[in-house]
């Protein structure tokens, strides 16, 4: 007998699901192929973790630059992991992003893990496979950016969750709320999201009484505030003069910079960090043509707002892949602009400017969650007593329509902040699809649950076919026809085993064109500042560059460098956008005065007069973008600096060296914008100095 009982424990332990195996495979595949050739990822992030590696303290501060000046816009846990990653095998994209690739393919296990034990193996691995070919789930896991980093926590706060109500133990719950409070140190308030939910479903699911849930409740509350302000309090009780200044923030710190900034701003609309005030972002329409435009965004580092306007009107150019049509997607099928953010309403999750990111098996989520709750319900009891399964899709409900919600009303993110939306739309669908395949064996076609299968994959299918309308008109059609076909087949055919593979031939037609979307970043090799997934990326290349100008000028670089002498900063600058790839390339000191797009008040002119007099700022780089906040300090540097002429420093018409961060010459563009034609590529790798760009020199100031 206890041969037997090893025997099986063997058995047991060696039981590897192998298909999903395969699927993280894929999931690996897709999110980490050929991140080693694409250029440094968003710089901004990349130049923290330079500055990271270090020191502890800008480590710990998340320091934009090597001196401890100013900090990026955002808590430290994602970026710790990254620079944990850069001390191991070097600053690199490779390195960078690598934590980012690995959470995505922990989060694919991680939906398998959460719907399994409940709904069975198919279910957990159509939602790990959904998760898994979510276009936007690629893109972001693909960069430095902290988004992958803060679903996975989020998930295994869930998976804790479902831990405590199965044991009945306090401590699981805790676990779960602190894991909670330390993604809110990835992202902030975005990680608070799903909170309600996860409060809604303990309160439904957990066997204990309603005494017990709530002094179980004000434990995790207690645990999820003692994780969320333990670095927040930290930072801020710290005197100011022994730490970086909070960039993004207005007064220096964490506590505002997460409920201003990075909090009520992004539902109502951002009045700081851009120098003016943008509300209603993406939802107005042009006077002209009432057609949906951005006439309000913000600028991006280094960009005009014309220049901006004018290349969101554009669709890529040049040579489209095989079979696409003229224009592209209407919203931008790689990505559309990094502010176009639809209209707000009840439909922007559908509409083009997000919906090829992340909603391409949204109705059919949509459909199986309604679907599996009444399959799932149990008819002896009452409409509100509800089963153990059911209550699963009030959690994953919960989560669908609190961030979905929050993005159909928001005025300020980037379309990338939708990966929020994945694991609700992955698990409704692994939880949909064995909720629509039951109604099917268990009601007839008199009875209206009989046609929830069919209803999701022509409803889905022809929300597809409008997506991928503006770029394969064959694709168009192949997915209207397949997937009505066999909606129709469902319902009519008899044939049991005919039907098996009538469903198993739609289901691949609905997962054809999000499949292929979410291939574009990795064939494409994109590692993007604002990630995004699509055909033109396959002609664009992505936004290689970063954020800012994602370029150095190896002659002033050689020059400055030179004459730096033992100034502290190799030069000061007004944004990070510029600041960022010399951080990278030389890991020196640079000065971002304004933090990352010039605005934040981390500068004064007394100060910044202070630093020159005393030797540790001798040059300023002029961007041609100074931000409102620093306007002073720009105003003196032109007045009483001394202009360096590009000849100085070998800079003349035809023999500037511009190169991108790690020596890549990557070209850079903003998403959706047309590539360089060949004279302006001459511009910006080989040709003459950005004639926008001014170097002042400020050490005889005070001589």
């Amino acid at each position: 007998m206890k041969n037997k009982n090893r025997l099986q424990a063997r058995h047991y332990k060696f039981n590897i699901d192998w298909i999903l195996t395969i699927i993280l495979v894929i999931a690996l595949v897709l999110y980490g192929y050929g991140i080693w050739k694409t250029g440094s990822a968003n710089d901004f992030y990349t130049s923290a973790i330079t500055s990271m590696t270090q020191s502890f303290k800008n480590f710990w501060y998340a320091s934009f630059d090597p001196a401890g000046y100013i900090t990026v816009d955002k808590p430290p846990i994602a970026l710790w992991f990254m620079a944990i990653s850069a001390n191991i095998f070097g600053v690199s994209n490779f390195s960078v992003v690598l934590p980012s690739v690995l959470f995505g393919v922990g989060s694919v296990y991680l939906m398998y893990r959460l719907i399994k034990p409940k709904f069975g193996k198919n279910a957990g691995r159509i939602a790990a496979f959904v998760m898994t070919i979510t276009p936007i789930v690629v893109a972001d896991s693909r960069t430095n950016n902290m988004d992958a980093t803060l679903v996975y926590f989020l998930l295994l706060s869930l998976w804790m969750l479902q831990k405590a109500v199965d044991k009945k133990n306090i401590f699981w719950l805790m676990g779960s709320f602190a894991l909670i409070g330390f993604s809110f140190n990835i992202k902030m308030l975005q990680a608070f999201m799903i909170v309600p939910a996860m409060l809604l479903f303990y309160w439904i699911a957990s066997k204990t009484n309603w005494k017990q849930k709530t002094i179980h409740t004000v434990l995790a509350m207690i645990s999820l505030v003692v994780l969320t302000l333990a670095w927040p309090l930290s930072v801020d009780m710290t005197s100011a003069n022994n730490r970086p200044y909070e960039g993004g923030s207005e007064h220096n710190s964490v506590m505002e910079l997460a409920f201003g900034y990075n909090g009520t701003q992004r539902l109502l609309g951002q009045t700081t960090g851009t120098g003016g005030t943008f509300k209603g972002m993406g939802n107005q329409k042009s006077k002209n043509n009432n057609k949906q435009t951005n006439n309000n965004q913000p600028t991006p580092p280094n960009m005009s707002k014309n220049k901006q306007q004018k290349n969101n009107m554009k669709m890529p150019g040049g040579n489209k892949p095989a079979g696409m049509k003229n224009g592209g997607a209407p919203g931008g099928g790689g990505g559309g602009s990094i502010f176009n953010i639809g209209t707000a309403g009840p439909l922007r999750l559908f509409q083009s400017a997000l919906g090829p990111q992340i909603s391409w098996l949204l109705p059919f989520a949509i459909i199986g969650m309604l679907a599996s709750y009444i399959v799932y319900a149990d008819p002896r009891r009452k409409w509100y007593q509800t089963t153990e399964k059911q209550k699963q899709i009030v959690l994953w409900t919960g989560w669908l329509v609190l961030v979905g919600g929050f993005f159909s009303v928001a005025s300020f993110f980037h379309p990338y902040y939708t990966i929020m939306l994945a694991p609700a739309i992955a698990a409704l669908s692994g939880i949909g699809l064995m909720g629509m395949l039951k109604a099917l064996k268990v009601f007839n076609r008199k009875d209206i649950r009989f046609y929830f299968l069919p209803l999701a994959i022509a409803v889905t299918a022809m929300l597809q076919a409008w997506y991928v309308s503006s770029y394969y008109s064959w694709l168009t059609i192949l997915i209207l026809v397949i997937g009505i076909a066999t909606s129709l087949g469902i319902i009519f055919i008899r044939s049991k085993k005919i039907i098996k593979n009538v469903i198993v031939a739609g289901l691949i037609t609905i997962a054809i064109a999000p499949s292929f979307w979410s291939m574009t970043p990795t064939i494409a090799k994109t590692s993007d500042a604002i990630p995004s997934a699509g055909p033109d990326l396959l002609t664009s290349h992505g936004n290689q560059g970063g954020i800012g100008n994602g370029s150095v000028n190896n002659n002033l670089l050689k020059f400055l460098q030179k004459n730096q002498g033992n100034a502290k900063y190799l030069f000061a600058t007004a944004d990070s956008g510029t600041a960022a790839p010399y951080i990278i390339k030389t890991k020196k000191a640079v000065m971002a005065m304004g933090g990352f797009n010039g605005t934040d008040p981390a500068m004064t002119l007394s100060k910044f007069k202070q630093l020159v007099k005393s030797g540790q700022v001798k040059y300023y780089l002029d961007g041609g973008k100074s931000g409102s906040t620093n306007s002073s300090i720009v105003n003196w540097i032109k007045k009483h600096g001394k202009k360096v002429s590009a000849k100085t420093y070998g800079d003349t018409s035809t023999s500037s060296n511009k190169q991108g961060h790690f020596g890549n010459n990557k070209k850079t563009r903003m998403p959706n914008q047309r590539m360089p034609s060949k004279s302006s590529n001459h511009q910006m790798n080989g040709g003459p100095q950005n004639s926008s760009e001014t170097l002042y020199d400020l050490s005889n100031i005070y001589k």
